[in-house]
Order: structure tokens, then sequence, then C-alpha cells
């Protein structure tokens, strides 16, 4: 592969039991790639499925050289199945779409639209989303809590539609972090970010693995992993309670005493889940195993 021209666009998708939907989206992709005029590659990263996927991408690599497919040991998650795609990259612009159809391929040429002058980073914005209401609300929350967090307003950070430039995935795959929110963290490393109006269908094969826990946990794993605020909010509150004005009373003094211990265990917990981050840093364990490559 050395010795090829480098591609001009790079689609990184990660694939976790999608055997349903793989044969339409490589369909799907490679007219709406070829729409583009521009040279590309297609990436899949197999996260350890166990339906078959991993047959049906030999399969297409066989019949197309613009196929690419890393295969891991077992599953490790959609977003260290994205670095793994995003390291093997060549192009100047790197597009990274779910395997699910959710996300139409034909939605790629708006990204690439969008990649102005000064525009290092395009996200998709799913304005009639076709999920379950709860789900949604998750999401909002996330959409929130990012933005404040990382300092860049979008209304979706979680959609996996996402245009990047070479710039940008250089710096991301230079970070060393052993959680990582793709799009959070290539927002800190953009010089301007803008997002596009995208589609989003049902789901029509297999089902979400992005469920309401792991929604929020995604939500705890940014505000820690991106942010000292939430143990700088507990040292404020204790600060308001020690240096605020006294009140009278035995109720309010011992509402005021549980108030404190509660906060207590809220920071030892905070603090525990900081240390627990720095001893997965100093691990250095690899974010991911690599079984096959398909080159």
């Amino acid at each position: 592969m050395s010795g090829e021209p480098r591609p001009a666009l790079s689609v990184v998708i990660p694939v976790y039991d999608e055997v349903g939907s793989l044969g339409d989206l490589y369909d799907r992709l490679n007219l709406t790639l070829k729409e583009t005029r521009q040279t590309y590659e297609i990436i899949f990263v197999d996260d350890g499925s166990r339906d078959g996927s991993m047959d049906v991408l030999r399969a297409l690599h066989a019949q197309d050289r613009a196929v690419r497919v890393v295969r891991f040991n077992r599953n490790y998650g959609q977003h260290a199945a994205v670095l793994a795609g995003m390291a093997r990259t060549r192009g100047d612009v790197v597009v990274t779409l779910d395997a699910d159809l959710q996300n139409p391929p034909e939605e790629i040429p708006r990204l690439l639209a969008g990649l102005g002058d000064g525009v290092d980073v395009v996200g998709g914005w799913r304005t009639q989303r076709r999920d379950w209401w709860l789900r949604r609300a998750a999401s909002w929350a996330v959409n929130r809590v990012t933005s404040a967090v990382v300092g860049v307003r979008m209304r979706d950070y979680g959609c996996m539609l996402r245009a990047y430039r070479r710039s940008v995935v250089d710096q991301i795959l230079a970070c060393q972090e052993t959680s990582q929110f793709i799009p959070a963290l290539a927002n800190t490393f953009a010089a301007s970010v803008a997002e596009v109006p995208v589609a989003h269908d049902r789901r029509e094969h297999g089902r979400s693995r992005y469920g309401l826990f792991r929604l929020l946990r995604l939500n705890f794993d940014l505000l820690t992993g991106f942010s000292l605020l939430p143990i700088q909010a507990v040292f404020l509150a204790l600060r308001r309670l020690v240096l605020g004005p006294e009140v009278e009373g035995v109720f309010t003094l011992f509402a005021i005493l549980f108030f404190f211990v509660g906060l207590q265990i809220l920071a030892l917990g905070l603090i525990g889940e900081y240390v627990g981050r720095i001893y997965q840093e100093v691990r250095r364990r690899p974010r991911y195993v690599i079984s096959e490559v398909l080159e």
C-alpha cells in the first residue's frame, strides 16, 4: 500500500454485529463517493463482531481494492474502533460514519461542502432524529454538557457522521489519554468548526449499543475527562457553606451538617474517579489489540 498514491478522502466505519446492513451500506457509500470525483479509501474496523460481519468485510475487501479492514480481537468500543481506523487513514479529509445506516452515506457531500476556508471539523446535525424520546433526552444532556466543558457549542455531538481535516486527525492520534470522546477532542484542536443538517433514518437491522446507561456514563466521562469542574464545584459549595452568612436554629444547623457530610462523600467519590483515571493512564495499556488487517 505504501507505493500507491494517497487518496483525497478516507472514510472510517466502526462495525459491531452489523451483518444485515453492510452490503447495502457499501453499495450506497461506494456510489456516493464515486459521485464526489475524488480518490478515496474505505476503512472498516470490526470491533469484535460475532454475527458474521467479518466474513462480509473479507468479501468486500476481495472485490474492491479501496476497501481496507481492521479487526479487533474483541470488543473495545466505538471510539477505540474509530481511533484504530483513523490511525490507518491516508486521506487529506477523514469522514466517520456508523455502519447501521441511520446516518445515510448520501449526506457525505454536505460535510465536504462545509469544509470551507478555515473550517477544520464539520459535524452532522440530526434535525429529525428517529430515536425514542428517552434516548433523545439523554443525548440532549450530553450535548449540553459537552458544549459547556469543551467551550464549543454544537447541537449534536453524538452524530458519528463527521468530517475532519488531516491536521486535526493527526492531533487526535497524538493524544495518549485512555478515555477519549473524539468529537469533543477534535473541537479542542480545530481552529473553526461547523455543523450541517443531515438526515437520520430508523435502524433497520440489529439494535443500538448505546443505551441510556452508556449515555449517562459518557456524560460523566466527559465531565471528569475534559474538566476539573465537578471537583471545583464541590469545593466552591464548601467555601460558600463555611464562609456564608450564619443562620440560627437547631434544625438549620442539622441540615447544614448533613449537607456538609453529603458534600464530603461526593468529594471523595470524585477524587476516587480522578485517581482511577490517573491509574489507568500510568498503566499505559494499549487501547485495543488488532488481530487481523486486510490491506
